[in-house]
């Protein structure tokens, strides 16, 4: 049982993004929903390499949690804030087309659906991740370095897709191999 608990948790997360997006509207539940999806992914990971139980099937469904739990934080963002995040929808459109290239590139090249877990990727993560607790505080002059680091670790897993001659998820960065 605790060798599928890193899944388990992974799964437990793409189940709460659609109680996440409909929360929205209520602070506390949003908040609490939110929370949990973030613990969620912190656990998976570090539960995943100290049980010895990583494998390319939980590195896809945290992948997935990952990348639904961004959809769901950016809808709610444009949502809420609609106006005042305008002049950042070209950042967060550059960052959604370079993710779906990097997709359609690994798709092609390694017959897989893959996102790498990048250090960059990771930063991104987390900064999406604090966005929607720090635009709670009216600081919308956030978003700019979210959107900067976004792009770039986006261009980043690009060339590694790109240069790479095989799939390796847990890629930490362009310049570190593991």
């Amino acid at each position: 049982m605790l060798k599928n608990t890193a899944n388990i948790l992974s799964i437990s997360r793409i189940v709460l993004l659609p109680a996440l997006f409909f929360a929205y509207g209520n602070a506390l539940l949003f908040t609490v929903v939110y929370l949990a999806c973030g613990l969620s992914d912190l656990l998976d990971g570090y539960i995943a390499r100290k049980t010895k139980s990583e494998s390319t099937l939980g590195a896809k469904l945290d992948s997935i949690a990952d990348l639904g739990f961004f959809a769901v934080v950016m809808v709610s963002i444009i949502f809420k804030n609609g106006d005042e995040i305008l002049e950042y929808l070209p950042w967060i459109a550059a960052t959604v087309l370079i993710r779906m290239a990097n997709l359609a590139i690994a798709a092609y090249k390694y017959h897989s659906f893959a996102i790498l877990h990048t250090w960059g990727n990771k930063l991104a993560g987390f900064l999406l991740f604090a966005t929607p607790l720090i635009l709670h505080l009216d600081q919308a002059a956030w978003l700019l370095p979210v959107c900067f680091v976004a792009v770039l670790s986006a261009a980043e897993e690009s060339i590694i897709h790109l240069t790479s001659t095989e799939l390796d998820l847990n890629r930490a960065s362009l310049f570190y191999k593991r």
